[in-house]
């Protein structure tokens, strides 16, 4: 059935063999002169079929061009549709298991290099397309409808993970290793959801299927403007409460004042339990019983006093060193973002637990299993494209590549 579906597609496909006269434009707007008629195998969903089309030559710039090609989108070797099938399992398992799985369940045999240069290249034509949109909503070309049902909350949260390169692009930096040696590039990933309702407890209820993801290896900067952008979209103007949620590191608060001035910023809770604990385990202090004297810690910091915390620590034997200030400084900087007790009471979240799982089923899961070592280019186009299908945006990729195509 996939020979004769192949073979009725061949024969549909040399109805047009593409003549369009005796000259055609080239990509430079020269004039490209008819050569011949060419044949190219393309793979399909169907198996490879033959391709018989015109073939033209530019003169001026020493290249030849198949108009049919253009408008078939089939530049290189692999169908519009196979293209699609490639990409999806290139972006969910590793390259060598895609091509296995798609010869089991399809019959289509390629080589892992192939899925992975295939899978790539849609990635990085995606990651283009998503930019631009971005781009557009931040300089007004683009305006977001106006949601029907604003949500109540937007909750912007955001982190950063490190993803295995090749040694080329972490040459010259330095990493946290013994070797003093960076093996990883950080990745800085946004995780946007909605809050509409608590539980019966008064506990937040995240909105089913409402996160989205943004993802870039580019500066603070550039990420900064991609979480508004896409803010922007998810109607961040007629949200009820703006909830900015981080780790305490200083450029997510930087971020959120820039892009999200009239935002609420809450200190993840189990970010900053874990500076209690490593507080108290400093070998400057002198703690009589160190295991109630966290549990008391703790539970003040749960109910969002932390001067109780401050004055319990400056009480201390040997709090007066540089290390016991530079951990209290976390607190002190922090202090309105902690009143943890204050933001419970209002139904909203404490904890970063959106982003963080989204780095493990969004990033860890396909980038960061053993031996993977990844381009930057490959990275960031796989990356892209598991942030558009998490983000319920997997259809929006081949819109965008169908608008590039017609308009290339």
């Amino acid at each position: 059935m996939q020979k004769l579906g192949g073979s009725f597609l061949e024969k549909v496909l040399t109805l047009d063999p593409g003549h369009r006269g005796p000259q055609v434009p080239c990509a430079q707007g020269h004039d490209a002169a008819f050569v011949a008629y060419r044949t190219k195998t393309v793979d399909t969903v169907l198996g490879p079929v033959q391709l018989r089309r015109a073939w033209y030559h530019c003169a001026s710039c020493g290249h030849g061009l198949a108009p049919r090609d253009q408008e078939l989108d089939v530049a290189g070797s692999l169908s519009p549709g196979l293209r699609r099938m490639v990409t999806r399992v290139g972006s969910q398992e590793p390259f060598a298991q895609g091509a296995r799985d798609l010869a089991e369940l399809a019959g289509i045999r390629l080589t892992a290099k192939r899925v992975e240069r295939s899978a790539e290249a849609t990635g990085a034509r995606a990651r283009v397309a998503a930019e631009a949109e971005a781009d557009a909503l931040l300089s007004d070309r683009l305006v977001p409808l106006a949601l029907a049902a604003p949500p109540p909350r937007l909750y912007v949260t955001v982190d950063g993970t490190g993803v295995p390169t090749i040694p080329r692009e972490t040459l010259g930096r330095r990493g946290k290793g013994t070797d003093g040696k960076a093996h990883t590039r950080e990745l800085k990933l946004g995780c946007l959801f909605s809050q509409s309702t608590v539980d019966d407890q008064g506990r937040p209820v995240r909105d089913p299927d409402s996160s989205s993801y943004i993802a870039t290896f580019e500066p603070v900067e550039r990420f900064g403007a991609l979480v508004y952008a896409e803010a922007r979209r998810r109607g961040v103007d007629g949200a009820g409460q703006v909830v900015v949620l981080g780790d305490g590191a200083f450029w997510i608060w930087n971020l959120a004042g820039e892009h999200f001035p009239r935002a609420i910023e809450i200190v993840d809770l189990y970010h900053a339990r874990e500076h209690l604990a490593a507080l108290s385990r400093l070998d400057s202090l002198t703690i009589p019983d160190p295991a109630a004297w966290l549990a008391a810690r703790t539970a003040e910091l749960d109910g969002g006093k932390v001067e109780a915390i401050l004055e319990a620590v400056t009480t201390l034997p040997g709090s007066n060193t540089d290390e016991v200030r530079k951990a209290l400084g976390y607190f002190e900087t922090n202090q309105e973002r902690m009143r943890y007790g204050r933001f419970r009471a209002a139904g909203l979240f404490v904890g970063s637990g959106a982003v963080e799982a989204g780095g493990k089923a969004v990033v860890h899961q396909r980038m960061k299993l053993s031996g993977m070592r990844w381009s930057l280019r490959g990275a960031t186009g796989i990356v892209s494209l598991r942030c558009l299908a998490a983000s319920g945006r997997w259809e929006d990729i081949w819109k965008w590549l169908h608008s590039q195509t017609l308009s290339a």
